[in-house]
């Protein structure tokens, strides 16, 4: 078109003019996208003059489990190049090793147990930092699996499990993934639901996710608590069954979140915003059911979770064996997205998991719980990302759930709450 001469359908303009008209309309864009972001974090990304990613090439630690797919979708599919980013997914060997590398900076975010992240911002479970959780990744899918010996002896629940503990006292040895993450949280709240406490009747150990079979297989616990595909796994070779689902102790409850550090988010706030738009993407992908077996086959890979295919499909498409003779099709599976729902940094679910740690023990006081989750929960920063995905966000920041033990958590009153159970610390 420059090289037109001018005429009346094409009226001549000078350079000096067309660049000013350029960078007119581009700061137009620009000025109209900061529009949605809060002021706060407005200022800082307009101080570098731009919206644009600060730091466009991030590192996103994940651990071999069925719901990092869509930090790992992200990257594979090309979702965070949409929104100007490089997402590097980086494989972790242990929750301690995810929260050593947030801490010190090796991590510039992560998939990771909610109550991780709530720990750190309290110092609990490592050193005390203020943390940030960005967004939710899933809902669902986690388990309880319990070793073939428990089975022999007529073990399939938890009212056998309480019934042989109390007949048979010994070193009754289970597991869990993190002292403050959700599996550990899910593992105490279902013993206690029939009467267990997890800190005198039994013996509670940690192990990373991907060595639990491993760990089972040689005797060293009668049971675990962990994400999938490793309570699929040991039904696969044979090991255990599935005794409980976490769905089933709370339907759609929090599991995994993109936590960083609030340091991460005041100097890249750009890059968060970013991050958070292009999983959005990837999770809303991953809950069209026509693409799950793709992408259980693409994080089955080695450079993922590192396990057969079908062990990880199965269960993300929702149907269940529990390896002692019921199968059935959950339709409270693993949710990735659900029209945004899961996504939504919700406040009382992160405010649900300071009264487990305060429950039991792991907390000494109270903390101003409702505080604690606005600090930690970037709602502000989550809500841009999501106008700037076209998704939806829910009109409250509270939300309303029963339990397994018929105990409805809606953080009105968390004290109350966290001192109302009759099993606690």
């Amino acid at each position: 078109m420059d090289s037109l001469p001018p005429s009346s359908e094409q009226p001549a303009v000078n350079d000096g003019k067309r660049d000013f008209l350029k960078k007119a309309a581009s700061m137009s864009a620009a000025a109209a996208l900061m529009s949605l972001v809060p002021p706060g974090v407005r200022s800082a990304a307009w101080a570098a003059g731009s919206d644009a990613p600060e730091k466009p090439e991030v590192k996103i630690g994940f651990i071999p489990l069925t719901d990092c797919a869509s930090v790992a979708i992200a990257a594979e599919k090309g979702f965070d190049k949409k929104y100007g980013l490089k997402i590097t997914p980086s494989k972790e060997a242990s929750w301690a090793g995810v929260r050593d590398k947030l801490v010190n900076g090796e991590l510039d975010a992560s998939h990771v147990l909610y109550g991780l992240i709530y720990g750190l911002q309290l110092g609990v479970g490592g050193p005390k930092k203020d943390m940030a959780v960005l967004m939710n990744l899933n809902n669902n899918g986690q388990a309880i699996t319990l070793n073939n010996q428990l089975k022999a002896k007529g073990v399939t629940d938890g009212a056998g499990l309480a019934k042989l503990v109390k007949a048979e006292p010994k070193e009754w040895t289970f597991a869990q993934t993190f002292p403050t993450g959700t599996h550990a949280m899910w593992l105490y709240y279902w013993m206690a639901t029939y009467g267990i406490d997890p800190f005198k009747d039994v013996k509670v150990i940690t192990v990373p996710p991907p060595q639990m079979v491993a760990n089972m297989r040689v005797d060293k616990m009668d049971g675990y608590c962990v994400g999938e595909p490793w309570n699929a796994r040991a039904i696969h070779d044979k090991i255990g069954f599935t005794a409980v689902t976490s769905q089933d102790i709370w339907q759609d409850h929090p599991e995994k979140v993109l936590g960083t550090t609030l340091e991460f988010v005041q100097k890249y706030p750009n890059t968060a915003r970013a991050m958070v738009a292009a999983i959005l993407e990837a999770s809303k992908y991953i809950d069209t059911m026509g693409n799950r077996s793709e992408v259980a086959k693409i994080i089955s890979a080695k450079s993922y979770v590192n396990t057969e295919f079908d062990v990880i499909e199965d269960r993300m498409l929702g149907q269940y064996d529990n390896g002692i003779g019921r199968k059935w099709q959950d339709k409270n599976y693993m949710k990735f997205f659900a029209d945004g729902s899961v996504n939504f940094p919700y406040l009382s679910d992160g405010m649900w998991f300071l009264t487990q740690h305060k429950r039991w023990g792991l907390l000494k006081d109270h903390p101003d719980y409702l505080a604690v989750a606005r600090a930690v929960n970037q709602v502000a920063l989550y809500k841009d990302a999501a106008a700037q995905a076209r998704v939806a966000v829910p009109k409250s920041e509270m939300r309303s759930h029963k339990l397994i033990d018929g105990v409805v958590w809606d953080g009105k009153n968390p004290k109350a709450y966290a001192d109302g159970f009759k099993v606690k610390a």
